[in-house]
């Protein structure tokens, strides 16, 4: 009887184990194609900030719409994440995919976070995610994010931003 239970919670444990990789994989699918962003657990490590030696080219990513136009690019350097359109779009400062969603739905939230963490001792102050708009006559010039946290944090960040482009440019293409 004790062998027969044993195999059943090794049956069951592996069970969820593939049960929690696939919603995963369905976590990311959703944060990247929804208005709404993953909810994921807090990791109980300090952030791993990615270092980038001064004078080496920074590393890039495009952000394409579903029919596969760039509308902007994702680079890292020591400075932080810079978030850049493509140069021919001029997409709102204020539509509210930027404002509503990526700064007030994700990266206020993580910046209170990182606040507390700080405030409990988790992190250093210094550590603490910021960001800033560049603008130019009401339009989005650049993105840029500094402390933006570790691998989780990074490819949360970079779901919403695609979704928030992705919106933005389609708002600008209706009202041409």
């Amino acid at each position: 009887m004790k062998s027969f239970l044993e195999r059943r919670i090794k049956q069951q444990e592996e069970e969820v184990g593939s049960l929690r990789s696939f919603l995963e994989v369905v976590d990311s699918l959703l944060a990247e194609r929804s208005f709404r962003p993953v909810e994921i657990a807090p990791s109980t490590q300090a952030p791993v900030r990615p270092r980038v030696p001064r004078g080496t080219p920074s590393e890039s990513s495009p952000v394409m719409t579903t029919d596969g136009l760039r509308i902007a690019s994702i680079s890292f350097d020591q400075d932080g994440m810079h978030v850049i359109p493509e140069s021919n779009l001029k997409l709102d400062a204020n539509s509210p995919p930027l404002r509503a969603f990526l700064l007030g739905k994700v990266l206020d939230p993580m910046q209170t976070k990182d606040r507390e963490a700080a405030a409990s001792g988790a992190i250093p102050p210094e550590n603490i995610l910021g960001y800033d708009l560049e603008q130019e006559d009401g339009y989005l010039k650049a993105v840029h994010i500094r402390n933006y946290g570790d691998d989780r944090r990074v490819l949360e960040l970079k779901n919403a931003i695609r979704w928030t482009f992705r919106r933005m440019y389609e708002k600008a293409s209706v009202k041409k």
